[in-house]
């Protein structure tokens, strides 16, 4: 596939679809409270900017925050992981169990607990992407090649050096994968965790932005709000794309350009 296709063909639907939506909402003359049209988004993001932009950076570096947790701990977790069978079986429940309990029951307790509401939320999205990373790169660490595993027993390679020169490269691939996946969770995470703590005053999210064009029925503005989520998770998964491709352009099949 080449990259004109790869990049113009969504760019070319979402077009489409943003053409038919405001002919839609023009035809039928729908009020702006109920559908804005895209016109009136672009118009709103522009105008109100400034206030849309401050919250953009901030829950940016909530979701940033609690991903760079997520990695140090998914990691060190891993690592940990795969040096004992028996430690794994008794701890990897506990990872499940923080990736199937809803954030929306927990981030409440944590806000009560933590005194800093910006510390309550990195935890919050911090709880929410921690399970790819850790799932995903103790299953790279554990998918090593057996003739290589033994390979290195035979020359006396010892458990750090059959960890850092066999194992890690082994897991970059799926340590990528997960992280693809985590960057988006953290980014849902943050949000769901200022919705859950309604932070306001003269730094706030963007779901508090949601919130408040919503009970002012400025649903223009929100609309832009989501706007700028969407874009953000679209900026993040590329981010960790290209991160990948970096890493593993040189020898892993996955990011090998076709001959």
């Amino acid at each position: 596939m080449t990259r004109g296709l790869r990049y113009g063909a969504p760019l070319a639907v979402g077009l489409v679809l943003l053409a038919l939506w405001q002919t839609v909402v023009t035809a039928y003359d729908v009020p702006s409270y109920l559908v804005p049209s895209p016109q009136a988004v672009l118009t709103t993001l522009q105008r109100d900017w400034g206030l849309l932009s401050r919250s953009l950076a901030f829950t940016l570096a909530i979701t940033l925050a609690a991903l760079v947790l997520a990695v140090i701990i998914g990691v060190a977790t891993a690592f940990l992981f795969v040096q004992s069978r028996v430690i794994e079986a008794s701890l990897f429940p506990y990872a499940v169990l923080l990736q199937v309990t809803p954030i929306v029951a927990i981030a409440p307790l944590i806000i009560i607990w933590v005194k800093e509401p910006r510390v309550a939320l990195v935890l919050c999205a911090t709880i929410v992407a921690l399970f790819p990373i850790v799932s995903n790169t103790t299953l790279g660490l554990r998918s090593v090649d057996p003739g290589l595993l033994e390979l290195f027993r035979l020359h006396g390679a010892d458990r750090w050096q059959t960890l850092v020169r066999l194992r890690v490269p082994s897991a970059l691939p799926y340590f990528f994968a997960g992280l693809r996946v985590s960057a988006g969770l953290a980014l849902i995470g943050a949000v769901v965790a200022e919705f859950v703590a309604g932070t306001g005053g003269t730094v706030s999210g963007l779901a508090y932005q949601i919130l408040i064009a919503g009970l002012q029925l400025n649903i223009p503005r929100l609309f832009a709000a989501l706007f700028l989520i969407a874009v953000t998770g679209i900026v993040l998964s590329a981010a960790t794309a290209l991160a990948a491709r970096i890493a593993l352009s040189r020898w892993h099949e996955s990011e090998l350009a076709p001959q």
